[in-house]
């Protein structure tokens, strides 16, 4: 990993990148009922300045040698107390600045998307603040120069999403949704301050120079131990098994919510912590292999569970965690799939943000219906909208030549490089995962935008008639830059190595490998699975009228990806009942073990001190009496001593 340098030139005004959207967030939230008139075009204006000045930076830093690429600018000390001294500072490096670019690229279009979509909102303007305090906080995550700086992100990128994901507070459902993703993201971000306090304890030291240039003083106990902790910091963010279960309910948000948080923010900050730590990863091969089983375990769950959902941003967001699957195990095959990890997570910003504003695009011609059961044949009333989601469509499913071709393709003959058993386990699972992806999604496209309208005699809950039409030009024009992505992103990140060559300096160098299968086997294999699952979808979906109701009774399999294949119930019977009943015990020994001896004792205190009270009459004869028996006592104590 290259060291760093001081900033200077543009890179020293880095911190510009922050200060603009958090300004934006300041003065929307300060401003009040004030900025209602403006605050959307304000909020727009700041991530846009912000990605111009990325632009910017990643030009400049593009012209310099390899070795120039890696700085930092030094901000100010934030906790020079004795031991601990942590820096506040940004690190500009190959690896930061493509984040940068992705997070304000992609932010910048749902913020302009967001001016069409909240135009009916109340509190519009409270919506933007909170949405410029999102980016502002992952802005600082991927930016700050330490584990420390990197957690305060962390922990800013969850507020802000506890409060987009319950926008609309006055429906359960969202207020649940919000709480259950604030909750489980706790559990994971407990791993990740736990990993940095032992890396503290050890070196003595949280800032990633330091802690990267000694690893090597990390015993192989400690090394595996921290690479774990990381993992579940970023199976919380990026909805990986077990913690996946907050991602799909997150959809009660507003759709550019859900947009911002699965494509290009929230979800993928975990993938850059493994990429970012890659130099504790690449000491435990252990540590490695659970990566790389949570990964390929979670994008069959994804696979799986969306199949059988009928909410049309639900099949979506599993498709997000089948994804996040796939660039998690990426990142656990270590120096061979860093690369490729970063890559799928830069095509998969595009596709799948293109993918939920073209759902929003629906769903906002729709009166806001987001049952898939009752659209159909939507492709001739929303022209625009169904071309850019069928493009993005097409590239998540891996056709040919589109950016999740080259990717997600990728990945898999990267998994299948794997020697022995690990080839054929990680390269399989992540081969049919392809296959099931192109099933799902097609059922999709023809439930909403192909086939005969299932609309024309429902009516809204006001009793009008459902008429869908396209959406209008702030909405339309960023689903098609984001498609012009989808289609051509993968190949100008492919070619000659363009990423993996620019993030070398953070990442190292990509090292290729021939594994089980040889890499052109593995692309008809993909493509021939991706064919039949496309085949098979057509067969059931595509040839037949599909009934507006949903079928009751379904097979066991069906039954369980409905029920979100029990992922809800494993989390209640290993975390949640049980945390209740310890709650539950703590409680009791309180009340009934410390309170009660406290109160006890105050009690027999008080009590004895009433009785004694009582002696104290006031009567000169009362006293006169005690007085006496108490030197008869006394004598009779010394005669007893004398004669013994």
């Amino acid at each position: 990993m290259t060291e760093p340098v001081a900033a200077s030139g543009i890179g020293g005004l880095a911190w510009l990148l922050l200060a603009l959207p958090a300004f934006g967030a300041l003065v929307l939230l300060v401003g009040g009922k004030r900025t209602d008139k403006w605050g959307h075009l304000l909020g727009c204006a700041t991530v846009i300045a912000a990605f111009a000045y990325g632009v910017a930076l990643f030009f400049s830093t593009l012209g310099m040698s390899p070795e120039e690429r890696t700085s930092e600018v030094h901000l100010f000390d934030w906790v020079p107390v004795a031991a601990l001294d942590v820096e506040f500072g940004l690190r500009l490096d190959p690896l930061s600045l493509t984040f940068v670019l992705l997070i304000t690229g992609v932010g910048s279009l749902i913020h302009i998307y967001s001016i069409g979509y909240m135009a009916h909102e109340a509190g519009r303007r409270k919506f933007f603040a909170y949405l410029n305090l999102f980016v502002a906080a992952m802005l600082l995550l991927v930016l700050g120069n330490g584990f420390v700086t990197l957690y305060f992100g962390w922990e800013g990128v969850g507020l802000a999403s506890y409060l987009l994901i319950g926008w609309y507070q006055h429906k359960p459902e969202a207020a649940s949704a919000a709480k259950k993703a604030f909750l489980m993201n706790r559990v994971g971000d407990l791993g990740l301050a736990i990993a940095i306090f032992m890396m503290f304890n050890t070196l003595g030291t949280t800032q990633f120079t330091e802690v990267f240039a000694r690893v090597g003083e990390f015993s192989s106990a400690e090394v595996l131990a921290i690479t774990l902790l990381l993992l579940l910091g970023a199976c919380g963010k990026s909805g990986q098994f077990p913690l996946q279960a907050w991602l799909p309910d997150a959809m009660a948000g507003p759709t550019p919510v859900s947009a911002l948080i699965h494509a290009a923010t929230m979800v993928t900050a975990g993938v850059y912590l493994i990429a970012r730590s890659n130099p504790i990863y690449n000491l435990s091969a252990d540590g490695r292999l659970v990566v790389m089983i949570i990964g390929g375990l979670t994008l069959l769950i994804g696979c799986i569970i969306g199949c059988a959902y009928d909410d049309f941003k639900k099949v979506l967001a599993y498709s997000t965690v089948s994804q996040i699957g796939y660039m998690i195990l990426a990142v656990g095959l270590g120096p061979v799939g860093y690369a490729l990890g970063i890559m799928h997570l830069l095509t998969h910003g595009f596709f799948k943000a293109g993918l939920f504003l073209g759902a929003g695009s629906v769903m906002h011609g729709m009166n806001d219906e987001g049952d898939i059961r009752r659209m159909g044949g939507l492709a001739r009333k929303m022209p625009i909208t169904f071309v850019t989601w069928g493009l993005g469509y097409l590239a998540l499913i891996g056709f040919p030549f589109l950016s999740g071709y080259f990717s997600k393709d990728a990945i898999i003959a990267a998994a299948f490089s794997e020697p022995g058993w690990r080839g054929w386990v990680f390269g399989g699972v992540a081969a049919l995962g392809a296959g099931i992806t192109a099933f799902y999604m097609t059922r999709l496209l023809f439930l909403v935008f192909l086939g005969k309208p299932r609309w024309t005699d429902l009516k809204s809950a006001d009793g009008r008639e459902y008429h869908p039409h396209e959406s209008g030009l702030s909405m339309t024009v960023p689903m098609i830059l984001l498609a012009v992505g989808s289609v051509g992103a993968g190949w100008f990140l492919e070619s000659n190595h363009n990423l993996s060559g620019w993030l070398a300096p953070s990442l190292g160098e990509l090292q290729e490998q021939h594994g089980v299968l040889d890499h052109s086997v593995v692309n008809y294999l993909v493509l021939g699975l991706s064919a039949l699952g496309v085949l098979i979808a057509y067969l059931i979906f595509g040839r037949r009228p599909q009934p507006v109701e949903r079928p009751v009774r379904v097979s066991f399999p069906v039954r369980a990806a409905r029920a979100d294949l029990y992922g809800n119930t494993l989390n209640e019977a290993l975390f949640a009942r049980p945390g209740t009943w310890l709650t539950r015990a703590l409680v009791f020994v309180d009340n009934k073990g410390v309170d009660g001896l406290v109160n006890g004792s105050a009690a027999l205190l008080g009590g004895s001190s009433g009785r004694l009270r009582r002696l104290q009459t006031g009567f000169v004869r009362s006293y006169a009496l005690s007085m006496l028996l108490g030197a008869v006592f006394v004598l009779g104590a010394l005669l007893m001593v004398r004669f013994s």
